[in-house]
């Protein structure tokens, strides 16, 4: 047969190159890319600032602060019954509280401000002693009986608070002198009204004698000994068994 007339067989169509197969967790690659993305930014957003981080710093320096505070009052109020505040030095009450005299100050800025907050504290336990003594009770002599006892037992137990408002007076500290007077005068306040409320003859000068009152408690201090004879509640119901003897006799 003449190889031009030979029928050609048909030309095929080339079958396409087959596609890989997809790996399966491609797609879920492409879907958690977002979720991560997402995870980034909530921890960038939930990182702290560096305004944020400095302001924890310094509550935590504060908080550190904070909590050496009451060992500096401790020892400052121990040292300033002693020894008086003339006595005491910086370095000293720095050296009680275990801490270094330029760590003191970032308590309190002068010698002057840690005895007002000594006395501040050493009246308000005085203060406070004294009127739940008095509270329960109406008849005036009671009260101020009650009263003396409290205040008596603050200043002649153990306690170097109660005592430094006895012992160091406002006017041997001209630098806090104002400052003690008004803490001092806010508890004489109390005593102010005892002592109105007393039945007493009418020209009584009751200014004299709650001052003369609250020295001689005061005094006691210096002279009461805590193995004698009589107890704090002892010696103030003598005080007070006096005074009210005096003024039963002389009135008219």
């Amino acid at each position: 047969m003449p190889r031009s007339l030979a029928r050609q067989a048909p030309a095929r169509t080339p079958t396409p190159a087959a596609r890989p197969a997809a790996h399966p967790s491609a797609h879920a690659v492409t879907r958690a890319a977002p979720v991560r993305t997402a995870a980034r930014v909530a921890h960038a957003a939930a990182a702290p600032t560096p305004a944020l981080r400095q302001s924890k710093e310094k509550a935590s320096r504060q908080a550190h602060t904070d909590s050496r505070a009451p060992l500096v009052l401790d020892a400052a109020a121990r040292l300033f019954c002693r020894q008086g505040f003339e006595g005491t030095s910086v370095r000293e009450i720095a050296g009680a509280a275990g801490m270094l005299p330029g760590s003191l100050y970032c308590h309190f800025a002068t010698k002057e401000d840690l005895l007002v907050a000594v006395y501040l504290r050493g009246c308000e336990q005085i203060c406070s002693a004294a009127q739940a003594a008095v509270l329960p009770l109406a008849d005036p002599w009671e009260r101020l009986e009650a009263a003396c006892v409290a205040h008596l037992e603050a200043i002649l137990r153990d306690d170097d608070y109660a005592r430094v408002v006895v012992r160091v007076r406002p006017a041997d500290v001209p630098g806090a002198a104002a400052r003690l007077v008004a803490q001092r005068d806010r508890y004489e306040a109390l005593w102010a009204a005892l002592v109105a409320a007393l039945p007493l003859p009418r020209r009584t000068d009751r200014r004299a004698l709650r001052l003369m009152l609250l020295g001689a408690l005061n005094w006691a201090q210096n002279w009461y000994r805590a193995d004698g004879t009589s107890s704090p509640r002892a010696l103030a119901r003598q005080f007070t068994a006096l005074l009210r003897q005096n003024q039963e006799i002389t009135a008219p």
